[in-house]
Protein backbone atom coordinates (compact mmCIF):
# COMPACT_ATOMS: atom_id res chain seq x y z
CA UNK A 1 0.00 0.00 0.00
CA UNK A 2 2.54 2.60 0.68
CA UNK A 3 4.56 1.38 -2.12
CA UNK A 4 1.92 1.83 -4.12
CA UNK A 5 1.27 5.36 -2.73
CA UNK A 6 5.21 6.72 -3.30
CA UNK A 7 4.68 5.57 -6.69
CA UNK A 8 1.56 7.50 -7.20
CA UNK A 9 2.96 10.33 -5.74
CA UNK A 10 6.33 10.10 -7.83
CA UNK A 11 4.23 9.67 -10.73
CA UNK A 12 2.34 13.32 -9.56
CA UNK A 13 5.86 15.30 -9.50
CA UNK A 14 7.15 13.63 -12.80
CA UNK A 15 3.87 15.44 -14.23
CA UNK A 16 4.11 18.19 -12.47
CA UNK A 17 8.07 18.60 -13.62
CA UNK A 18 6.85 18.58 -16.97
CA UNK A 19 4.12 21.02 -17.10
CA UNK A 20 6.42 23.42 -16.03
CA UNK A 21 9.41 22.62 -17.33
CA UNK A 22 9.40 25.13 -19.86
CA UNK A 23 8.70 28.17 -18.29
CA UNK A 24 10.33 27.56 -14.89
CA UNK A 25 12.86 25.24 -14.92
CA UNK A 26 14.15 25.31 -12.00
CA UNK A 27 10.78 24.43 -10.14
CA UNK A 28 10.55 21.72 -12.13
CA UNK A 29 14.25 20.55 -11.20
CA UNK A 30 12.58 20.89 -7.30
CA UNK A 31 9.84 18.66 -8.32
CA UNK A 32 11.78 15.65 -10.26
CA UNK A 33 14.15 16.21 -7.19
CA UNK A 34 11.23 15.68 -4.61
CA UNK A 35 10.36 12.49 -7.05
CA UNK A 36 13.75 10.82 -6.16
CA UNK A 37 13.84 11.51 -2.71
CA UNK A 38 10.12 9.17 -2.15
CA UNK A 39 10.47 6.82 -5.53
CA UNK A 40 11.30 3.16 -4.03
CA UNK A 41 12.98 2.27 -7.16
CA UNK A 42 15.21 3.56 -9.77
CA UNK A 43 12.54 5.10 -12.32
CA UNK A 44 11.11 7.97 -14.26
CA UNK A 45 12.57 10.90 -11.94
CA UNK A 46 15.99 10.32 -12.02
CA UNK A 47 16.48 10.42 -16.11
CA UNK A 48 14.00 13.26 -16.31
CA UNK A 49 15.77 14.98 -13.90
CA UNK A 50 19.18 14.29 -15.44
CA UNK A 51 18.10 15.34 -18.79
CA UNK A 52 16.54 18.64 -16.89
CA UNK A 53 19.93 19.30 -15.81
CA UNK A 54 21.75 18.95 -19.00
CA UNK A 55 19.48 20.96 -20.65
CA UNK A 56 19.84 23.71 -18.73
CA UNK A 57 23.57 23.35 -19.24
CA UNK A 58 24.13 21.76 -15.19
CA UNK A 59 26.33 19.18 -16.21
CA UNK A 60 27.79 18.32 -12.94
CA UNK A 61 24.39 18.67 -10.92
CA UNK A 62 23.12 16.33 -14.08
CA UNK A 63 26.35 13.96 -12.58
CA UNK A 64 25.20 14.44 -9.07
CA UNK A 65 21.79 13.17 -9.67
CA UNK A 66 23.15 10.51 -11.37
CA UNK A 67 24.82 9.66 -8.77
CA UNK A 68 22.56 9.49 -6.08
CA UNK A 69 20.65 6.93 -8.49
CA UNK A 70 23.21 4.79 -8.00
CA UNK A 71 24.33 5.56 -4.20
CA UNK A 72 20.54 4.48 -4.08
CA UNK A 73 20.07 1.52 -6.41
CA UNK A 74 23.64 -0.18 -6.73
CA UNK A 75 22.40 -3.11 -8.34
CA UNK A 76 20.23 -1.11 -11.01
CA UNK A 77 22.05 -1.25 -14.15
CA UNK A 78 19.72 1.53 -15.68
CA UNK A 79 21.40 3.76 -13.04
CA UNK A 80 24.79 3.12 -13.79
CA UNK A 81 23.94 3.41 -17.74
CA UNK A 82 22.36 6.73 -16.56
CA UNK A 83 25.91 7.67 -14.64
CA UNK A 84 27.95 7.07 -17.53
CA UNK A 85 26.32 9.51 -19.93
CA UNK A 86 25.61 11.97 -17.36
CA UNK A 87 30.11 11.56 -17.26
CA UNK A 88 30.14 11.51 -20.90
CA UNK A 89 28.24 15.27 -21.35
CA UNK A 90 30.77 15.90 -18.56
CA UNK A 91 33.78 14.65 -20.62
CA UNK A 92 34.91 12.30 -17.78
CA UNK A 93 35.56 9.53 -19.99
CA UNK A 94 37.91 7.29 -18.12
CA UNK A 95 34.52 7.59 -15.20
CA UNK A 96 32.10 6.97 -17.98
CA UNK A 97 33.78 3.78 -18.35
CA UNK A 98 33.69 2.36 -15.26
CA UNK A 99 29.93 3.05 -15.01
CA UNK A 100 29.84 1.03 -18.28
CA UNK A 101 31.55 -1.82 -16.89
CA UNK A 102 29.43 -1.66 -13.84
CA UNK A 103 26.48 -1.57 -15.91
CA UNK A 104 28.03 -5.01 -17.92
CA UNK A 105 28.86 -6.66 -14.42
CA UNK A 106 25.35 -6.37 -13.24
CA UNK A 107 23.85 -7.29 -16.28
CA UNK A 108 24.87 -8.28 -19.99
CA UNK A 109 23.53 -5.07 -22.26
CA UNK A 110 24.44 -4.62 -25.91
CA UNK A 111 23.89 -1.23 -25.04
CA UNK A 112 26.35 -0.86 -22.48
CA UNK A 113 29.13 -3.26 -23.85
CA UNK A 114 28.84 -1.16 -27.23
CA UNK A 115 29.02 2.18 -25.66
CA UNK A 116 32.10 1.14 -23.25
CA UNK A 117 33.65 -0.79 -26.47
CA UNK A 118 33.79 3.13 -28.21
CA UNK A 119 35.35 4.29 -25.27
CA UNK A 120 37.77 1.75 -25.65
CA UNK A 121 38.27 2.37 -29.20
CA UNK A 122 38.64 6.36 -28.61
CA UNK A 123 41.02 5.44 -26.18
CA UNK A 124 43.22 3.54 -28.81
CA UNK A 125 42.55 0.23 -26.85
CA UNK A 126 41.23 -2.18 -29.49
CA UNK A 127 41.55 -5.45 -27.99
CA UNK A 128 39.41 -4.51 -25.54
CA UNK A 129 36.98 -2.56 -27.86
CA UNK A 130 36.97 -5.76 -29.77
CA UNK A 131 35.87 -8.10 -26.39
CA UNK A 132 33.25 -5.55 -25.97
CA UNK A 133 31.64 -5.32 -29.37
CA UNK A 134 31.61 -9.22 -29.15
CA UNK A 135 30.05 -9.13 -25.61
CA UNK A 136 27.54 -6.69 -27.35
CA UNK A 137 26.82 -9.04 -30.43
CA UNK A 138 26.62 -12.01 -27.64
CA UNK A 139 24.23 -10.22 -25.86
CA UNK A 140 21.94 -9.40 -28.61
CA UNK A 141 23.69 -6.35 -30.06
CA UNK A 142 22.89 -7.76 -34.05
CA UNK A 143 25.23 -6.84 -37.04
CA UNK A 144 25.95 -3.30 -36.16
CA UNK A 145 27.82 -5.04 -32.92
CA UNK A 146 29.52 -7.68 -35.53
CA UNK A 147 30.63 -4.83 -37.69
CA UNK A 148 32.22 -2.33 -34.93
CA UNK A 149 34.12 -6.07 -33.83
CA UNK A 150 35.73 -6.39 -37.43
CA UNK A 151 36.80 -2.92 -37.02
CA UNK A 152 38.36 -3.25 -33.73
CA UNK A 153 39.80 -6.80 -34.29
CA UNK A 154 41.55 -4.86 -37.67
CA UNK A 155 42.63 -2.36 -35.57
CA UNK A 156 44.10 -4.78 -33.10
CA UNK A 157 46.02 -6.25 -35.77
CA UNK A 158 44.02 -9.77 -35.66
CA UNK A 159 43.16 -9.60 -39.28
CA UNK A 160 41.91 -13.81 -39.02
CA UNK A 161 39.74 -12.32 -36.14
CA UNK A 162 39.05 -9.70 -38.24
CA UNK A 163 37.77 -11.17 -41.24
CA UNK A 164 35.95 -14.12 -39.47
CA UNK A 165 33.66 -11.27 -37.84
CA UNK A 166 33.58 -9.45 -41.08
CA UNK A 167 32.28 -12.87 -42.54
CA UNK A 168 29.75 -13.62 -40.19
CA UNK A 169 28.45 -10.21 -40.57
CA UNK A 170 28.09 -11.07 -43.63
CA UNK A 171 26.22 -13.67 -43.54
CA UNK A 172 23.82 -11.93 -41.14
CA UNK A 173 23.34 -8.50 -42.91
CA UNK A 174 20.60 -9.00 -45.83
CA UNK A 175 23.20 -8.71 -48.51
CA UNK A 176 26.09 -8.52 -46.58
CA UNK A 177 27.83 -11.38 -48.83
CA UNK A 178 27.54 -9.31 -52.10
CA UNK A 179 29.05 -6.43 -49.91
CA UNK A 180 31.75 -8.68 -48.23
CA UNK A 181 34.44 -7.92 -50.72
CA UNK A 182 33.82 -4.49 -50.21
CA UNK A 183 33.53 -4.05 -46.46
CA UNK A 184 36.96 -6.17 -46.72
CA UNK A 185 38.68 -2.91 -48.70
CA UNK A 186 36.40 -0.50 -46.05
CA UNK A 187 38.87 -2.47 -43.08
CA UNK A 188 42.02 -2.08 -45.14
CA UNK A 189 41.30 1.41 -46.12
CA UNK A 190 40.38 2.13 -42.30
CA UNK A 191 44.00 0.70 -41.64
CA UNK A 192 46.00 2.77 -43.58
CA UNK A 193 44.08 5.93 -42.36
CA UNK A 194 45.15 4.78 -38.71
CA UNK A 195 41.23 4.97 -38.07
Amino acid sequence: MLRSLRSALVRFTVRRAAACRRHAPRRADWWLGLGCIITPVFAQPYPALVRLRRAIEDRWGAVAAAQDATERFPENSDAWMLLAEAYQMAFRQKEALAAYEQALALEERADAAVAAGRLYRRAGRHAEAASRFARAYAAGGGTEALWLNAQALFQAGDIKAADEASHLWATQKPGGMERLSEVRAELLAGKRDGC
